[in-house]
């Protein structure tokens, strides 16, 4: 279309100066018509087609610095719901760490599990039941570094996918299948050698936050060595990524429950809230003490910190059921409780045993769902799919 009006265009201009009864004023309303419509159409094309191939705009502290041409994909869960008398019915997801153990003989790889269940959720009395299928998918990888890899540890949807993080080669694999590598996240300020230690991750304003622990990096014994964990990572639907600095954030989080370092929090579970406008964590790991390998199986927290947008404002809610080598791993809220509801695990390493259980409570701390076991591999991501 727009070089059959450039023809017209044309063809009109020559009609123009072949004219020999003098100027039409038709003539002259017509080539004018035109020529506006040719601008406009340019204008067009370059402000939105050629745009799309610039850098997608990263979100600054308060503003967007420019505009975002992507079509963002926000459909979640990804399997509609299933809206029955008894009640809702929502296909989940959960994604296996397996540490060590994740390095397959048998596969001559690197392996993790995805199990797959069904959660009812009966919105008038908030009962809430959970079943899991028998067959897991095996996703298996051949990425490594120092021989460690698909220790995955957080399950998110996002543009239309199923994300999953691997906290020790900084790799973020695209979940079908199998697991396809999308893109690789870098320790601390993104200029390093090491990939970024993933544990928690959210969708912020179409954008995908992905944070480490939260804490200083100490040697096993609590001695400083670097902040690096204490970085997030902001990702856009097309792969970019982007370091932030979270240090403040992360201090504010903990000062809340009155922890300075060498005392310490560990995160392994965050989410934003589009409803409430907050950030609401779970640490996993709690203590007034300096860090030690040992004592630290048995410094699980039981509180939920929700915070304002900008970290000025940190409300504490305590947490029932509390089992101190029992921390949480991740969490999502219930579709549909307007983000009242919370589902999450919670694991155990202790004395080189492992076992993930899943719980569910309201933002006020009223538990619904006392920990039910899943299993003895540990799970550290979870997902409405």
């Amino acid at each position: 279309m727009f070089l059959s009006l450039l023809r017209d265009w044309k063809y009109t201009f020559r009609i123009f100066n072949l004219h020999k009864g003098g100027i039409s004023p038709v003539r002259i309303y017509n080539l004018h018509l035109i020529t506006v419509i040719v601008i406009l159409l340019i204008t067009f094309f370059l402000y939105n087609y050629l745009s799309t191939f610039k850098t997608v705009c990263y979100e600054n502290d308060k503003l967007m610095t420019c505009l975002d041409y992507y079509k963002y994909n926000s459909t979640y869960p990804l399997t509609a719901p299933i809206a029955k008398p008894t009640g809702i019915s929502y296909r989940i997801a959960i994604i296996s760490d397996l540490d060590l153990e994740a390095k397959s003989l048998l596969h001559k790889s690197w392996i993790s599990f995805l199990k797959k269940g069904i959660l009812s959720w009966d919105p008038h009395n908030d009962k809430i039941h959970i079943s899991w299928e028998k067959k897991e998918l095996l996703l298996s990888s051949s990425f490594v570094i120092n021989d460690r890899g698909m220790e995955l540890s957080e399950l998110i949807t996002f543009d239309g996918r199923l994300l999953s993080f691997d906290d020790r080669t900084g790799i973020v694999y695209d979940i079908e299948d199998k697991a396809y590598p999308w893109t690789i996240l870098i320790d601390g300020d993104g200029r390093s050698s090491k990939g970024f230690k993933s544990e928690w991750a959210t969708v912020k304003n179409n954008f995908l936050y992905v944070g480490s622990i939260g804490k200083e990096w100490t040697s096993s014994s609590g001695e400083f060595i670097h902040n690096n964990p204490m970085w997030i990572k902001i990702i856009s639907p097309r792969g970019e990524v982007k370091s932030v600095n979270w240090i403040n954030n992360y201090k504010k989080l903990r000062q809340a429950v009155n922890i300075e370092f060498p005392g310490y929090m560990i995160h392994e579970s965050g989410v934003w809230s589009n409803i409430h406008k907050c950030w609401f964590f779970i640490p996993r790991r709690c203590s007034v003490k300096q860090y030690n390998e040992t004592e630290d199986e048995k410094m699980s927290c039981n509180v939920l910190l929700k915070a304002d947008e900008e970290f000025n404002y940190v409300e504490v809610t305590q947490l029932n059921n509390w089992i101190p080598i029992r921390g949480f791993s991740s969490f999502k809220f219930l579709p549909g409780s307007e983000d009242k509801i919370i589902i999450a695990l919670k694991t155990e390493e202790y004395q080189s045993q492992t076992a993930t259980y899943i719980t569910a409570f309201t933002i006020n701390g009223k538990l619904l769902l006392p920990d039910l076991k899943i299993g003895d591999y540990k799970y550290e991501g979870f997902e409405f799919i």
